[in-house]
């Protein structure tokens, strides 16, 4: 099957509560929502790349930086229901929802994913990295099992698998805030309740294995950093800033 037209869509809603403002916050240099968006762009997997926001200061921002932007409603309650407003307005095969917190993400971190839409059985697809020592137990780090074939069994704040016999297993899959739709499975997504295993864990994802609609897991390298708190925000400056000191050496 044809991939068709890719559009990617950076849902950046600026009224955040634990972290006010923060896809304006500037990083290294930048405001966070740019970083994300050069790091698509640079992947070179998708047509086009807009932010997606209900916030005439952030599409001001976006605008004096050459970023394109389409409006949303602010009754959006997820960044998924922002991609589907954003897919009545633009038209594509499959749409890529973008974390706006996620300043880390690199172009690499994007083919994995898309390149699962040349199977004709994948309507939803996501990553997941190698997740770091630190985060095995952490609760914001999401873990996420598979099949064999790739398809996603759970997605858990717990550390999943749980290691029963003590082994020291270490193979834990840390899940990125990228997903791709198909076209008609997000149409689909957005005519779904909320479902009862999303709520308990707070993660979106699991409204669509609750209602046996399958997501594929691409394998990529490299953490990213999901900005939360003002530690985060730091530590992606501090991450972000030694890069480009790096570059600029001689």
């Amino acid at each position: 099957m044809s991939r068709g037209k890719i559009l990617g869509v950076i849902p950046a809603r600026l009224a955040s509560t634990r972290l006010p403002r923060k896809v304006l916050r500037e990083i290294a240099g930048k405001p966070m929502v740019e970083w994300v968006w050069r790091a698509a762009v640079a992947s070179r997997q998708m047509d086009e790349v807009v932010v997606a926001t209900d916030s005439a200061e952030v599409e001001e921002a976006c605008r004096e930086r050459g970023i394109p932007v389409a409006m949303t409603s602010p009754e959006c309650a997820s960044g998924s229901d922002r991609v589907y407003e954003v897919s009545r307005q633009i038209a594509a095969e499959i749409y890529v929802n973008i974390q706006g917190d996620e300043p880390l993400l690199t172009p690499d971190h994007f083919a994995p994913m898309l390149a699962l839409f040349a199977r004709t059985e994948v309507q939803v697809s996501t990553i997941s990295v190698p997740c770091p020592a630190s985060d095995f137990a952490n609760p914001n780090a999401v873990k996420v099992v598979t099949a064999a074939d790739g398809r996603a069994l759970y997605f858990s704040r717990s550390t999943i698998p749980f290691d029963r016999d003590r082994i020291g297993f270490t193979g834990y899959r840390k899940h990125l805030g990228l997903y791709a739709y198909r076209k008609a499975a997000l149409e689909q997504f957005a005519a779904l309740a909320p479902s009862p295993l999303e709520q308990i864990e707070r993660l979106e994802q699991l409204r669509l294995l609750e209602n046996g609609i399958s997501i594929y897991v691409g394998q990529a390298e490299g953490d990213s950093i999901g900005v939360d708190t003002e530690d985060d925000l730091q530590r992606a400056n501090e991450i972000l800033g030694a890069i480009l000191r790096g570059r600029q050496q001689p």
